[in-house]
């Protein structure tokens, strides 16, 4: 089950949620009366493209079933959307436990689960004030999208499949950052745009932007041939896209993605034919009323919001690599600080560099960014270093007393 079908389970309780008073203002969402808080069991089953989205599919589903109405009680709130489906993305880790009844390929080839799961509504209003705590320190993700597009080998001044993928993320709560946003960015586009393998330079652009996320690929769609459909003449183009996912901080690759081969055609007499070529470049980005095929991959645009949103939970929940700056230091106090985090419960690791005054470490972390910048502002951090910003998975600090 996907985010628009999520979104109309959930509606489904927003009349009951509606009667409620309201919370006082500033104060968290209150779950309605009569939530049950103990463990439920819940017999679900979900179908995908294969055994692991179609696992993936039942987990979110065994949890909407299970705390629906918990996650219902928060419709009001701001940035719902985005809280909802980040939940959702964390489904593996808060459903408590489940087993597999079920499975197999479907004769009109999609995979199916039916799992019986185990819920704690309770679990998932801890998992919400959670993701509520990070977007109240650091905002709504910002994200930005750079795809190259050409029809018949010719580059497209405007991609069809970049504004599709920009629309679902706009409508899943992300803010969108255009990559054409700063002047800087614009002198240098012509010189970086073929330079898809730099990575960190294309990571530094978007972060110049504003942008958390980057997103950048490639579609192309070329000429197949003209066929006869029923007597029709029809040009038919193929098309092909692939996408990969940076943090832009640390230009780390998040996910990479692709599509296999679209095929679409129009009424022509020629083989040459842009309007064949976009409708190809369509279907390959995001899912066409009717057209659905069980068991077919997804299309580009959900594959990618999927994988950021798996690793946007992740980020929150789990902390994973995060960076630390901290300027106007000297080496001294940079090796108390090293010391520190290396004594730091939950954090795996920490390597760092000292250059010119300012020191840099690498974490790696079983904690979140919000909880690590929390425990930065405590003894003996305070004594050494006041935190200046804060992002998903970087935190800026300068040492105390130091303008």
């Amino acid at each position: 089950m996907r985010f628009i079908d999520a979104l109309l389970i959930l509606v489904g309780g927003c009349g009951f949620v509606l009667a409620q008073p309201a919370p006082p203002p500033g104060s968290p969402p209150m779950p309605p009366p009569g939530v049950d808080e103990q463990l439920r069991t819940v017999r679900v089953w979900a179908e995908g493209y294969n055994r692991d989205d179609a696992l993936k599919q039942a987990l979110r589903k065994a949890l909407e079933e299970g705390a629906g109405v918990q996650i219902a009680a928060y419709s009001e709130v701001q940035n719902f959307a985005l809280m909802r489906d980040t939940i959702y993305s964390r489904a593996s880790g808060l459903v408590s436990d489940y087993r597999i009844l079920r499975e197999g390929r479907a004769d009109d080839g999609a995979f199916r689960v039916e799992i019986e799961a185990r819920v704690r509504p309770s679990t998932v209003a801890a998992a919400w004030g959670e993701v509520q705590n990070v977007l109240d320190q650091i905002g709504r993700p910002k994200i930005m999208v750079w795809i190259d597009e050409r029809i018949d080998g010719q580059l497209q001044p405007d991609s069809i499949v970049q504004g599709r993928i920009e629309e679902l993320f706009i409508k899943s709560g992300f803010d969108l950052v255009d990559r054409k946003a700063t002047e800087a960015l614009r002198q240098r586009e012509a010189r970086d745009a073929e330079d898809e393998q730099n990575a960190a330079k294309l990571a530094r652009l978007a972060k110049e932007a504003g942008a958390h996320i980057l997103i950048r690929g490639s579609a192309s769609a070329d000429r197949a041939g003209v066929r006869d459909i029923y007597g029709t003449p029809a040009a038919f183009y193929n098309c092909a896209a692939q996408a990969r996912i940076y943090w832009t901080d640390t230009a780390r690759l998040l996910a990479s993605e692709s599509v296999p081969v679209r095929e679409r055609g129009v009424r022509s007499y020629r083989e040459y034919s842009p309007q064949a070529g976009r409708a190809a470049l369509v279907a390959a980005t995001l899912p066409e009323p009717g057209r659905e095929r069980p068991g077919e991959s997804p299309p580009l645009a959900i594959r990618l919001l999927d994988s950021v949103m798996e690793q946007w939970s992740v980020q929150l929940s789990a902390g994973g690599d995060i960076e630390l700056e901290v300027e106007k230091i000297d080496f001294k106090t940079f090796l108390e600080i090293r010391r520190a985090l290396q004594a730091m419960e939950g954090l795996r690791s920490v390597d760092g560099d000292f250059t010119t005054g300012t020191g840099s470490f690498r974490v790696k972390a079983q904690i979140s960014t919000v909880t690590l910048g929390e425990r930065l502002t405590e003894k003996p951090f305070s004594d050494w270093l006041e935190v200046t910003d804060f992002k998903s998975n970087r935190i800026q600090a300068r040492a105390v007393g130091r303008p």
